[in-house]
């Protein structure tokens, strides 16, 4: 049996973004993509959801009222 690791991607409002580093935590990884998508703070992570061999994770903002 011969073993791989799957390709990690992330996906935010219809952006694909590439895995920064296969040995950061999902956290870690929407800490790094925060300070361009500074609204990635507050979302959720999704996933994964497996398309070929690429586990696919989603980060999804938090929805609620302001005030």
């Amino acid at each position: 049996m011969e073993k791989h690791r799957l390709l990690r991607e992330f996906s935010y409002n219809g952006i694909k973004l590439a895995d920064p580093n296969p040995e950061m935590s999902l956290e870690q990884v929407r800490e790094a993509y925060s300070p361009a998508y500074p609204e990635l703070t507050t979302a959720a992570i999704e996933g994964p959801e497996i398309t070929n061999e690429t586990l696919v994770y989603r980060f999804v903002r938090a929805v609620g009222a302001k005030g």
